[in-house]
C-alpha cells in the first residue's frame, strides 16, 4: 500500500453537490451545492477554493445564488485564463417558472482570480491573509431540454460534461443529461461562447424510459490536424453503453451504437437481477472505463471496455472494489502525460464508495490499440474521508512537461472530494519520474506507481517459481526415502547426516519380501476331481523329496540342541496340521478317493516341516557358537607372532540363501572381506541376515562382528535386491 497522503479539509455552510478544478490551474478548485428552494437557511452558492497549500485550503470568492431557486446539482470548468474562470451549472428555476412551463436550468458564471501573492499567502498583514473581494458575473442562462409532460415538474440538470479544447481551433462540445425526467434526453452544444445564448445546440438523444446515468467527451487525435473539431461521446444507462462520433457543426444528427449490454443471467442463477452502470470515462478514445455496481448493492466493480472503430465493445479486465464497498457514489480519471518517445501511458482512477471511502487505482496501458493484458491496479484505501455520503470526485490536470528533467521540483496531482456533510477535503498525490533516477535510460513520464511487470513475464516467472518449487518438493521427498530406506540411494544423503543422526533414522534399502517361495506349488480350483487330485498329487511328490533329504542331514542334530529342536518341531507341526486340514477339506468338495493321498501328503508336509525347523535350529546354533569362540579369542588371548590367531569367515553357501561359517588359519586370500570394510548398506544386509538366523542381535553391537570375515557379499547383496 502506498504511504498516508496528505490532506486539508474545509468545511463550508452549504451541503455541496459538485465540483471541478480548472484544467489549466490545479491552485484553484470549484464547488457547488446549496438547500435549494427551501426555508431550511441554507444558500445555494458556488465556491472559489484556493488549493494551493497541501495541509490548508480557503475560500477565494463565492457566488451567492438565490433561495428562490433550485441548489447546483452539476458543474464543469469550460474555459479558464490567468485571470479568470468560466463554469457550466446545472441549477433549476424556481419551482413557479417551472409549473409555467419555463425552466431555465443551465446557467454559465465568470469567477475573477485574486492576484497571485494574495493566493500564495504572502500579501499578509501581521501573519493574517487580507481577505479577496473577487469579482463574479452570470454571463447567461438557457433551457435546453424539452418542456415536461409531467404533472409534477421534477425534471433537473443531472449531468455537466465539457470536453477540453481542441488544439487547433479550440471547439469545445458540452453535453447535458436530464435526471428524473418523464422521457430522458441528452443535450449536445457547442461550448465556445462566454454564455449559453442563440441556437447553439448541436444534437439531441432520446434515451426513452431510462435515463443516461453517465456520460463523457473525449477529441478525436485524427481530427485535431484541421476543423471541424471531431469527438467521440459514450453514454450508459442501467444495462447498456451507448458510444458515437461527433462532429461540430455537422448536419446529420449522430447515431449511437449500442457498443455493449450486460447479459441476463443465466437460467440456473440464484438471481434474476442484473448488475447497473453507475459512470464511465474515456480512457482513450477507444478504451472505456465503466463503473457497475452488483446486484442488491453486493459490491462494485470496474471494467475496461475496449472499442472498435464501429464501436463495437468487449470487455477486457475486471476488478472489484474492496469488500466494504456494497455501492459506489462517485467515479473520476486524470491522465498522466507522456513524452512522445514513450509507448505507454498512465492514467489514476478514483472510486467513492458508500462506505465514504476513495480507493485509488492506477492503469498502465498502450497510447493507441492493440490493448492486450490490460489490469487495474490498486494503489491505496482512504478510509472515513468524510462524516457522510461523498457526493462527487474531481482530480487536478497534470500540467508539467512530460519528460522529467533534473531541476524540475517534485510533481503531484490533487484529489478533490466533497460530501452533503459541507466538507471538503483535497488529497495530495505524489508522482514519480520513471524511469528511475537510479535508472541509466532517459525519463519520459511521470506517473503515480512505477509500473510492474508485464502480464507476460509474472506469468513466467510465476511458473519457474512454482517449477523450482516442485524439484525441491522431489528432491526432498527422494532424499527422506532414501534416509528411511524406501528406494535405492541416488542422491546419498546418508553420508550427509551425522553419526548420532545416521543410527537414529537411517534405515537399509531392502526391496521387496526375501523368502524363496519357488517350492511352493499352485493349486487352482477345478470343475472336476481329477483336477483337484492331480494338484494333491503335485504337492505330495514335491514334499517327498524335501522330507527324506531333510531327515538325512538333521538326525545327528536332535540331541545336540533338544530344546530348540522341541520348539521348532511344535511349530511344524501346528502348520502341517493346519494345511493337512485344508487339503482335507478340498479333497471331500472334489471326491471321497483324494482322502487317502490327502492324508499322504499332510504326512509328508509334517515330516519336511520338522526336518527343515531342526536344519535351521542346528546350523545357526554352529554359528552363533563360532562368533562366540572368535570374539572371546580376540578380546583374551595373545596369540605368538609365528601362530596368528585365526579368522572367522561367515559366507553366503553357493547363492543359494544359506549361511555357513568356519575359522580361516592361513591368509585371507580370496575368502571375503573384513566388517569394517564392507560398505554401509552391506554391513546393513549382513546385519539383518544374522539378526533373522538368531546368530546375532542388535544390543551385542557391532563390536562382536569386528574381524570377521564375510564371503559372497555380492550374491547376499543382490539377493536383498532382488
Amino acid at each position: 500500500m502506498a504511504p498516508p497522503l496528505a490532506s486539508a479539509k474545509l468545511t463550508l455552510s452549504y451541503p455541496l453537490y459538485a465540483s471541478d478544478f480548472d484544467p489549466q490551474n490545479s491552485n484553484f478548485l470549484l464547488v457547488g451545492g446549496g438547500g435549494g428552494e427551501s426555508r431550511t437557511g441554507l444558500g445555494n452558492k458556488i465556491t472559489l477554493i484556493n488549493t494551493s497549500r497541501k495541509q490548508t485550503i480557503s475560500e477565494v470568492v463565492e457566488i451567492n445564488l438565490s433561495t428562490e431557486e433550485d441548489s447546483v446539482t452539476s458543474l464543469a470548468v469550460a474555459s479558464s485564463t490567468p485571470s479568470s474562470v468560466t463554469v457550466f451549472a446545472g441549477i433549476n428555476s424556481s419551482q413557479k417558472d417551472q409549473n409555467a412551463g419555463k425552466n431555465e436550468h443551465l446557467r454559465s458564471f465568470r469567477l475573477e482570480y485574486p492576484p497571485r501573492r494574495t493566493v500564495d499567502g504572502e500579501g499578509s498583514k501581521d501573519g493574517v491573509i487580507q481577505e479577496y473581494k473577487g469579482q463574479t458575473a452570470p454571463l447567461g442562462r438557457a433551457s435546453l431540454f424539452k418542456p415536461s409532460t409531467a404533472s409534477k415538474k421534477e425534471t433537473y440538470q443531472r449531468i455537466t460534461r465539457l470536453s477540453r479544447p481542441c488544439k487547433v481551433n479550440g471547439g469545445q462540445l458540452g453535453a447535458i443529461a436530464t435526471g428524473l425526467a418523464p422521457e430522458g434526453e441528452i443535450v449536445l452544444f457547442d461550448a465556445k461562447t462566454n454564455g449559453p445564448m442563440g441556437p447553439w445546440v448541436e444534437a439531441r438523444i432520446s434515451t426513452g424510459k431510462e435515463e443516461a446515468g453517465d456520460l463523457d467527451i473525449v477529441g478525436l487525435d485524427d481530427a485535431e490536424d484541421s476543423p471541424p473539431a471531431t469527438f467521440a461521446v459514450a453514454y450508459c444507462t442501467d444495462y447498456m453503453v451507448h458510444a458515437f462520433r461527433m462532429t461540430l457543426k455537422q448536419n446529420a444528427p449522430p447515431e449511437p451504437h449500442l457498443a455493449y449490454s450486460e447479459p441476463h443471467p443465466d437460467t440456473f442463477s440464484r438471481t434474476k437481477a442484473r448488475p447497473k452502470f453507475r459512470s464511465l470515462r474515456f480512457i482513450t478514445p477507444h478504451l472505456l472505463l465503466l463503473l457497475q455496481i452488483r446486484p442488491n448493492r453486493s459490491g462494485a466493480d470496474l471494467l475496461l471496455l475496449e472499442l472498435s472503430p464501429h464501436f463495437q465493445g468487449r470487455i477486457l479486465s475486471q476488478q472489484r472494489l474492496h469488500s466494504g464497498i456494497k455501492s459506489a457514489t462517485a467515479l473520476s480519471v486524470t491522465h498522466l502525460p507522456c513524452s512522445g518517445s514513450s509507448q505507454l501511458s498512465q492514467h489514476v482512477i478514483a472510486v467513492a464508495g458508500q462506505d465514504t471511502s476513495i480507493s485509488i487505482f492506477h492503469l498502465e496501458h498502450p497510447q493507441k490499440p492493440p490493448f492486450r493484458s490490460l489490469k487495474i491496479q490498486p494503489h491505496t484505501i482512504l478510509r472515513s474521508v468524510h462524516p457522510l455520503q461523498i457526493t462527487s470526485l474531481s482530480f487536478s490536470t497534470f500540467l508539467t512537461s512530460p519528460e522529467p528533467q533534473q531541476s524540475t521540483p517534485p510533481q503531484y496531482i490533487k484529489l478533490a472530494s466533497t460530501s452533503v456533510a459541507n466538507t471538503i477535503v483535497v488529497h495530495t498525490l505524489p508522482l514519480l519520474p520513471y524511469p528511475p533516477p537510479s535508472s541509466k535510460s532517459p525519463r519520459q513520464r511521470y506517473v503515480l506507481t512505477s509500473p510492474g511487470r508485464s502480464d507476460s513475464a509474472q506469468n513466467t516467472i510465476s511458473i519457474a517459481m512454482a517449477a523450482l518449487a516442485m524439484v525441491l518438493g522431489i528432491l526432498l521427498l527422494q532424499a527422506f526415502t532414501e534416509i528411511r530406506g524406501g528406494t535405492p540411494e541416488y542422491l546419498g544423503v546418508k553420508g550427509w547426516l551425522p553419526r548420532r543422526v545416521h543410527d537414529l533414522i537411517a534405515v537399509p534399502y531392502l526391496l521387496g519380501n526375501h523368502t524363496n517361495t519357488s517350492h511352493v506349488p499352485t493349486i487352482l480350483p477345478s470343475d472336476s476331481s481329477s483336477s483337484a487330485a492331480s494338484a494333491i498329487s503335485s504337492l505330495s511328490n514335491r514334499a517327498s523329496p524335501a522330507a527324506s533329504s531333510a531327515n538325512e542331514q538333521v538326525t545327528g542334530a536332535l540331541s545336540d540342541t533338544p530344546q530348540k529342536a522341541k520348539e521348532a518341531v511344535s511349530s511344524a507341526l501346528d502348520a502341517a496340521s493346519s494345511a493337512a486340514s485344508e487339503l482335507s477339506d478340498a479333497s471331500a468338495a472334489y471326491s471321497a478317493t483324494a482322502s487317502s493321498t490327502v492324508s499322504s501328503a499332510s504326512s509328508t508336509v509334517s515330516s519336511a516341516a520338522f526336518s527343515v525347523t531342526t536344519l535351521a535350529s542346528h546350523k545357526y546354533n554352529h554359528i552363533r557358537d563360532l562368533l562366540s569362540r572368535h570374539h572371546h579369542h580376540r578380546r583374551h588371548e595373545t596369540p605368538p607372532s609365528d601362530h596368528p590367531i585365526p579368522h572367522m569367515i561367515i559366507h553366503d553357501n553357493d547363492g543359494t540363501g544359506d549361511l555357513r561359517a568356519g575359522f580361516l588359519h592361513e591368509g585371507r586370500g580370496e575368502a571375503g572381506r573384513r566388517f569394517e570394510e564392507l560398505r554401509r548398506e552391506e554391513k546393513e544386509v549382513w546385519k539383518r541376515r544374522l539378526q533373522e538366523a538368531g546368530v546375532w542381535a542388535v544390543e551385542e553391537g557391532e563390536a562382536v562382528l569386528k574381524g570377521v570375515f564375510f564371503g559372497g557379499v555380492a550374491q547376499a547383496v543382490g539377493r536383498a535386491a532382488g
